[in-house]
């Protein structure tokens, strides 16, 4: 499911227009949106039954160029992480 499916299946079942569920789906997901927001202050998004958004540390560590072979140094960096939740975990698993 792209965004444009997701927009679509929000305005059915919400019964908004289309205009408001792009606008909801743009305040929760783009990259000035509240979930990339809050993981750039450093929050915890945690959306009980759906799961944990963070932001993780990634330490520096020693890599390979794939074109020349050479050993690189990768900087430490900050990732998105996703755990889903126990409910989310039971659906897609059809155990619920």
């Amino acid at each position: 499911m792209n965004k444009a499916e997701l927009t679509a299946a929000l305005a059915m079942r919400t019964k908004m227009s289309k205009a408001d569920a792009t606008r909801t789906i743009d305040a929760l997901f783009d990259d000035k949106g509240i979930i990339a927001g809050e993981l750039k202050k450093g929050s915890k998004v945690q959306i009980t039954g759906f799961g944990n958004f963070e932001a993780r540390k990634r330490a520096a560590r020693m890599g390979r160029n794939p074109k020349t072979g050479g050993v690189i140094q990768i900087k430490a960096s900050i990732a998105p992480a996703f755990r889903a939740g126990k409910q989310l975990k039971m659906v897609v698993n059809n155990k619920k």
